[in-house]
């Protein structure tokens, strides 16, 4: 089946009925937005048509989380993971985002220890001080050669763990690096976490989004069977099948203890089930692998115009992303900048109006990151602008 990713699809002035778009509508008509992780591609087909059918029903009370859905994730585990899961450790939500600040709700108490490691998706480090608790964090070791792998530093992990340490926030694959963790990274991980009896959040959120032939996913939870008991683990359908206005997520929790630990704890502070959520996660776990798979086509073409590229931006090096559509960009030593006080992100808005992520909000200036996740033509566009600045 032919899916169209080439089309550009208007964003910034849509048709009537059409809301604002955050990624297009935060700057100006002359930017070009690379920033959040929303890409610029419609929906797959199947989900476009589950949810008509749903509005033309013209009734959205409040709903269910259907059991086909239950089933469906289980069926997408199985097949895609080599996970059996069961539907009664699904907990539907309102968003990864939610549930990483709900957890920390519900599995700690204040004053405990909440560990993240930087650089990292912004909102991890906003958790434990938004939940009354004390924010920890460690800093992910650097590549060992410019474009090698970031890698996880078990020392600093180490000496950042106190007594106090009750909750891992962890990211697998990596936001924003595009690293896919290893087997071996993952095991010297599961040891720590047993050994100074942690719990886990692992946001697996870009999961179904590996780039590299042949590689796939093992979620932390089925990798090492011993860390289930201890481990809540994140979902869902928003970046894979570009749903994440539909605010829908799961949280996978096997052990009956947490999970009813994190039901009690949470209960009052979310919404019930999004209808048309629950309806497009339903209808893209279900018929939604065909474009998938054609999605990662395009992406694994996207990453390798972007290697190009970069490779011709003297001083600036990136770690070739292995998922996502996101990639983490150290503008430190760019030849092309001219520093200042202002941020490397801030002054390639302003001299190629192109809008990236600041690497700041990661916990790491000097970086930024740059979604690729967008039509060819509005890549090499933004492209070209930053060789005019990077290039120089």
């Amino acid at each position: 089946m032919e899916f169209d990713f080439a089309t550009p699809v208007e964003r910034r002035h849509p048709t009537e009925g059409a809301w604002p778009s955050q990624k297009w509508h935060r700057y100006g008509d002359a930017v070009l937005p690379l920033w959040v992780a929303d890409m610029d591609f419609r929906s797959p087909p199947a989900v476009i048509e589950a949810l008509r059918a749903r509005v033309d029903h013209g009734v959205y009370g409040y709903g269910l989380v259907p059991d086909s859905l239950r089933h469906t994730l289980c069926q997408w585990s199985q097949h895609h993971y080599g996970w059996s899961i069961e539907p009664e450790w699904q907990h539907w939500l309102p968003g990864v985002v939610p549930a990483l600040h709900l957890a920390s709700l519900a599995l700690t108490e204040p004053g405990d220890g909440v560990l993240t490691m930087t650089p990292i998706y912004p909102p991890f480090l906003k958790v434990a001080e938004r939940t009354g608790r004390r924010h920890q964090q460690a800093a992910l070791a650097e590549p060992g050669q410019p474009g090698g792998p970031w890698r996880l530093d078990f020392d600093a992990l180490e000496a950042a763990i106190t007594p106090e340490t009750r909750l891992l926030l962890w990211c697998h694959p990596h936001n924003p690096t595009g690293r896919v963790w290893s087997h071996e990274e993952l095991a010297g991980l599961a040891a720590l976490v047993e050994r100074h009896d942690l719990l886990v959040v692992s946001d697996e959120l870009h999961c179904d989004l590996l780039l590299d032939d042949g590689v796939c996913h093992r979620p932390l939870a089925a990798a090492f069977p011993d860390l289930a008991s201890r481990t809540l683990t994140l979902w869902a359908p928003s970046k894979t099948f570009n749903l994440a206005g539909l605010t829908t997520a799961c949280a996978v929790i096997p052990d009956r203890a947490l999970r009813r630990r994190f039901t009690a704890g949470i209960r009052g502070l979310v919404p019930d089930v999004n209808v048309l959520g629950a309806v497009a996660a339903e209808a893209a776990y279900a018929h939604g692998d065909p474009w998938r798979r054609a999605l990662l086509e395009v992406l694994r073409h996207h990453r390798q115009t972007l290697v190009e590229h970069v490779a011709t931006w003297p001083g600036v090096t990136m770690s070739t992303p292995e998922s996502t559509y996101l990639a983490w960009l150290d503008l430190r030593g760019a030849q092309g900048l001219r520093g200042g006080t202002g941020s490397a992100q801030r002054e390639l808005l302003e001299r190629a109006s192109v809008a990236l992520s600041d690497g700041a909000d990661f916990g790491w200036p000097g970086f930024a990151r740059l979604n690729f996740g967008t039509t060819a033509l509005q890549l090499e566009q933004a492209l070209t602008r930053l060789d005019a600045v990077l290039r120089a």
